[in-house]
């Protein structure tokens, strides 16, 4: 069935002009909204036949949901970022960011430039609704008038995308940021124009370290560079925020240094899980197992997944290489988490590399026993891990950096936590 069909059939069925409806429903096809869910907005929007009128209600952002088709809303911009999708084929250049009253805030996409800029007070009328991770969302398109107020909005929120890194979620856009690149990659990527050049690795600042891309893969992002970057967005990339420069990002050096905190963020376990994921984090705790699946395995020469009996799940039987691993619980007592250990820390904590894990391996006839060893030597023993901690479905998983018994005396930081709390 097409357009024009469900127009007609949603027409009859709701006792209004057709023409109207077929205008509405494409109206929400461009936006990405499914036919199902558009024809319920429509239903929704004329009362399932009432005849009520079409114009868009006006709301205050805290009111607005996704069940609204369109809505009128006074606000102030907070971001203007600048970004191209590809939408239905074609390259379509975007503006996003967030809009903001007394009541709340709201993100928005704009598919026209409308020439917003950071502080203007505006009246969007008609504009569009729908879910964006989770939350509602803007959409400013042909249908929308957009128009300028004269006077002042007082919001309680910072105008403009200055942030740290500590700041930004997921989602944000249009964010400005000063910071040091600690770590940076040339990557070759099959893209959506064919092969593309992009760089990524690691930015810091005061308050945190994330990962980046810079998909222009810019000259000036080098090793140690201290840069601002105005407009780049924030998507999330196994559990944790992403840094991304678009071709409409601008960076530029830093007259300052960018003072980079060394040391990660300690916090408990429980904590670190309830963030949905962390970069550069650190817990303390106790190895209360070693589970299955380390020591000497094998992977698979095509995917790196570990094989079972040479059998890869994407690949099916292959010769699997030989690698080192270690996936420990850890338990601070608030919760706990698998660490896992590549080769090089599982070689430290093991004691010898592949050759040794090997030859152990051929004398007791038993592969099984080079995590029996690893298991002696950190089972119930507490050691500081630190890394990037994703939380998903199957539990919480921290791939370490550092991996470390820790000396320090229980006494002495039972003592220096209950002064603390005194304090």
């Amino acid at each position: 069935m097409n357009v024009d069909d469900h127009a007609e059939a949603l027409a009859s069925d709701l006792g209004v002009d057709k023409e109207e409806v077929k205008a509405d429903l494409q109206n929400l096809i461009e936006y990405s909204v499914p036919i199902d869910e558009a024809k319920q907005s429509l239903r929704r929007k004329y009362g399932d036949g009432g005849g009520s009128s079409s114009a868009p209600s006006t709301a205050d952002i805290a009111d607005v949901t996704t069940d609204m088709g369109n809505v009128t809303i006074t606000a102030k911009v907070l971001t203007v970022g600048k970004r191209s999708i590809r939408y239905q084929g074609n390259e379509q250049t975007i503006f996003e960011g967030e809009l903001a009253d007394e009541t709340g805030k709201i993100s928005y996409t704009a598919w026209n430039d409308f020439n917003l800029d950071a502080g203007q007070v505006i009246t969007a009328g008609n504009a569009g609704v729908r879910e964006w991770e989770g939350k509602p969302e803007l959409n400013l398109g042909d249908s929308t008038n957009v128009a300028r107020e004269e006077t002042d909005l007082d919001v309680p929120y910072e105008v403009g995308g200055d942030a740290t890194l500590a700041e930004v979620t997921p989602g944000d856009r249009g964010v400005a940021l000063e910071v040091t690149v600690l770590e940076v990659e040339n990557k070759v990527i099959d893209g959506r124009d064919g092969e593309t050049e992009i760089k990524s690795g690691v930015v810091a600042d005061e308050s945190a370290r994330l990962p980046f891309t810079d998909w222009e893969a810019r000259d000036e992002v080098t090793e140690g560079a201290a840069l601002r970057v105005d407009n780049v967005y924030v998507r999330e990339f196994r559990g944790v925020p992403s840094i991304n420069f678009s071709e409409f990002t601008t960076v530029g050096p830093l007259a300052r240094d960018v003072d980079v905190n060394d040391s990660a963020t300690r916090m408990s376990v429980r904590e670190a899980v309830e963030t949905g994921g962390a970069f550069d984090v650190e817990v303390l705790g106790n190895i209360v197992a070693v589970r299955d699946g380390s020591g000497l395995i094998q992977r698979c020469p095509e995917c790196g997944r570990v094989v079972q009996k040479g059998q890869c799940r994407s690949h099916g039987q292959v010769d699997g290489q030989d690698d080192l691993r270690v996936k420990a619980i850890v338990d601070d007592g608030t919760g706990t988490v698998t660490a896992i250990l590549d080769d090089e820390l599982t070689a430290e904590v093991y004691g010898g590399g592949l050759d040794k894990a090997r030859q152990q391996a051929r004398d007791a006839m038993d592969q099984e026993v080079v995590a029996d060893t690893i298991r002696e030597k950190i089972v119930g023993h507490e050691y500081r891990v630190r890394g990037n901690l994703s939380v998903d479905d199957y539990g919480a998983n921290l791939e370490a950096s550092e991996f470390a018994e820790t000396d320090d005396d229980p006494v002495d930081r039972a003592k220096a936590l209950l002064t603390e709390v005194d304090a």
